[in-house]
């Protein structure tokens, strides 16, 4: 009986306070005491796990599908006009300021179709190439370029450039990409895009062998017989210093092209290399020849490069096929 008792009083606090619970909830009879509650059915725990991540899935449809288009995207070596117009107009708003330093606002504009046409051809790995060029070619521009303007042989407007030396640089590139893209030759796209390749291997290798030998050459001479000594600057010379310089970038960028899938052995990075020094030669041979003189004022800085970049593409194009 005593159990009974202080076990009763042991649980009285926890009556009261259901019945408390029962009277706000509106579960007690007349006679204040509580209802039967029919027990709550509880759901099983691995389905409400379940919901859980069909909530999760439902929720973030968008960013999944996002992130699997722009995986095909980058792993798509041809992704075609369209896709490449949207990925190359959120570059260049991201990067203008950067585009800027390089780039007149006409050259920027230029360019961009030629970064258009080279991704949607040649996919991700061609505009990083594209970029590549770019960077190196305004970062060997701006090399010792207070001493150059003293001289009087700097590029105009501190190096910038507008959409003549856009075309200058990008015909060859942009021709190989539009053939690419047609499929309308009998050329393989491998071979378009050792062309493409081959073009800017030249045209770089050509602006760091004409800027590094402008800052640091030290023996300047024309590239025609008889090789006399001439000021650094004078058009259509050469020197050892831009010489060796340009055949260094030249094997750098063709591996580089190499490394990121737009080459597929190492002969045809030797193939661009060569084809890139044919190019410049001759480039620096028309120059000293036929350039500046009189009736060849057509035959601009822009022309000549487009002749040379155009003769490195069909030299690559000739040995690898």
């Amino acid at each position: 009986t005593m159990f009974t008792a202080v076990h009763a009083l042991a649980l009285q606090p926890i009556y009261a306070k259901h019945h408390i619970r029962a009277s706000r909830r509106g579960l007690t009879t007349s006679d204040g005491s509580c209802a039967a509650v029919k027990p709550v059915k509880r759901r099983n725990l691995g389905e409400e796990s379940s919901a859980k991540r069909s909530l999760k899935c439902t929720a973030f449809p968008d960013v999944s599908v996002a992130l699997t288009t722009v995986i095909e995207f980058a792993n798509n070596s041809s992704p075609g006009l369209a896709p490449a117009a949207v990925a190359n107009t959120a570059v260049f708003t991201a990067g203008f300021s950067v585009l800027r330093l390089g780039l007149t606002l006409a050259g920027i504009a230029h360019s961009w179709f030629l970064g258009t046409v080279v991704m949607a051809a040649f996919g991700l790995g061609g505009y990083v190439l594209v970029c590549a060029y770019f960077i190196a070619g305004s970062a060997v521009t701006k090399v010792k370029m207070k001493q150059k303007q003293a001289e009087g042989i700097a590029e105009a407007r501190g190096g910038r450039r507008g959409p003549g030396s856009v075309w200058g640089s990008g015909t060859a590139g942009i021709t190989c990409a539009i053939m690419a893209l047609s499929g309308m030759t009998t050329i393989s796209l491998d071979a378009w895009r050792l062309g493409f390749v081959a073009s800017f291997c030249s045209k770089l290798s050509d602006t760091t062998a004409s800027e590094i030998g402008k800052a640091y050459g030290k023996t300047t001479y024309m590239s025609t017989p008889p090789f006399k000594l001439v000021p650094r600057g004078t058009e259509g010379a050469v020197s050892v210093e831009g010489t060796v310089a340009g055949l260094v970038i030249s094997g750098v960028f063709a591996a580089l092209a190499m490394a990121v899938g737009q080459l597929r052995s190492v002969e045809s990075v030797g193939i661009c290399v060569f084809a890139a020094f044919v190019a410049t030669s001759f480039e620096s041979m028309l120059g000293a020849l036929v350039q500046g003189k009189q009736g060849f004022d057509w035959l601009t800085n822009d022309v000549v490069n487009g002749i040379q970049i155009s003769l490195a593409a069909a030299v690559a194009i000739c040995i690898g096929s």
